[in-house]
């Protein structure tokens, strides 16, 4: 099986030049019928340099933490590429904890930083984290960007334009994922699932596709965020006896994962999702979940040229990648936004970011900062398409082209991208 890409809407973007900081306006000239001057051209781009000051909440602790240092190393990258290129906006990122949903670490994040005076908060990674920040960020005016974000109830939730994110709707993901379930002959199909947006979005978006492609869902067993045993899951899930089992945690898997084979499931026939997907070499014994697969929104970082050697650059100690490509674009579309806009307002910066994502269908295409800004700046709009593919937002805020990566576990519990 192979990748698996789709498209599904439309939106914007604009782009071009400056030099020192200064826009490149057309030149006066004098007309020889009568020596009148002619007119000067107005600016195509501002005039001003822009200052864009945007905050983080991205998760430092909690269930989702192995996520943190991949996603602030993609803004910190983005970050210092914008003002590296000195094209007429220059960026500030102040980052701040996500926690998770058992605590009130966003909440206490968000209010900070909005303090702050942030134009555009990009985060959290978990959805159920931005559902308990969503209403005070927009009440604010400011932007809310998450590069990680995959319930589908965003899509048609009243932020008034200012939430955005990189990340595609789990409705594509659960449709990979249970179409992989069935193709590998599994017949029946038991969920352990998070109690949260995220776990049950996915979980309901999983069971449709598998039981459309002919399959049934023999056990469906919820938890809470915070819940420390899992024994009655663990009970009824074997007890159900499935082909397969799809995990739909966070790092919890790593509890329940050993607790499932331990009671005489076998790892293999285990299933992982973006939540969850991760290195568990210094967490598993070896071979614990060999042949095991997965599903991760975005492109193989393998492929994306020097991305990974560049972000080491940022975090020497990076180990996970997951989301990292998603987190960079999130800033340089926002950088993109407010030098189109000329402002950093957020309700400003909204008002651009399909555009600058190639949402109208008529932008030049750019796919680095600095030759999507000298778009902008030159007065032209600019369609650019990122490290975590084309984006291309739909008026929902959603990207509406994606792709969704299969990967395999290996003897040592590192895993692989297979499709």
């Amino acid at each position: 099986m192979g990748v698996f890409t789709t498209a599904t809407g439309r939106r914007s973007r604009s782009l071009k030049s400056i030099l020192g900081g200064i826009a490149v306006v057309g030149a006066s000239a004098l007309v020889l019928s009568g020596c009148a001057p002619a007119e000067t051209e107005e600016p195509a781009g501002p005039t001003e340099q822009l200052s864009l000051k945007i905050g983080t909440i991205l998760p430092q602790s909690g269930a989702l933490a192995f996520l943190g240092p991949p996603e602030e190393a993609g803004v910190a990258l983005a970050v210092q590429e914008i003002n590296e290129a000195d094209l007429g906006i220059t960026v500030e990122a102040v980052y701040r904890d996500s926690g998770d949903t058992t605590t009130d670490t966003a909440t206490v994040s968000v209010t900070d930083l909005l303090s702050q005076d942030v134009s555009a908060i990009v985060g959290a990674a978990s959805s159920g984290v931005s559902f308990t920040v969503i209403d005070q960020i927009v009440a604010a005016g400011v932007v809310q960007f998450s590069p990680a974000n995959t319930s589908p109830d965003f899509t048609t939730y009243d932020d008034d334009n200012l939430y955005w994110r990189t990340a595609p709707s789990d409705l594509l993901q659960g449709e990979v994922l249970g179409n992989l379930i069935a193709e590998d002959g599994a017949a029946t199909l038991g969920m352990l699932v998070l109690n949260d947006a995220y776990g049950t979005g996915l979980a309901g978006a999983l069971a449709a596709t598998f039981e459309a492609a002919g399959g049934e869902v023999v056990a469906e067993e919820l938890f809470n965020e915070g819940d420390t045993s899992f024994d009655a899951q663990v009970s009824a899930l074997t007890a159900a006896a499935p082909d397969a089992i799809a995990v739909i945690t966070f790092d919890q898997a790593k509890v329940v994962v050993p607790a499932l084979v331990g009671a005489g499931y076998p790892g293999s026939q285990l299933y992982f999702v973006d939540g969850n997907l991760a290195d568990y070499s210094a967490d598993f014994e070896a071979g614990l979940v060999e042949g095991a697969k997965g599903t991760l929104p975005g492109l193989d970082i393998a492929t994306l040229g020097n991305f990974q050697e560049r972000l080491l650059e940022v975090d020497p100690e990076l180990t996970e990648f997951s989301y990292a490509a998603e987190s960079y674009d999130a800033v340089i579309l926002l950088a993109l936004a407010a030098l189109a806009a000329g402002s950093t307002e957020g309700a400003d910066i909204a008002a651009k970011l399909q555009e600058v994502s190639g949402g109208s269908g008529d932008g030049e295409k750019a796919t680095d900062f600095a030759s999507a800004a000298a778009i902008i700046l030159d007065g032209g709009v600019v369609d650019y398409d990122g490290v975590s593919g084309p984006v291309t937002f739909d008026e929902n805020g959603d990207p509406t082209e994606a792709t969704i990566g299969v990967y395999q576990y290996n003897a040592d519990n590192t895993f692989s991208r297979i499709n």
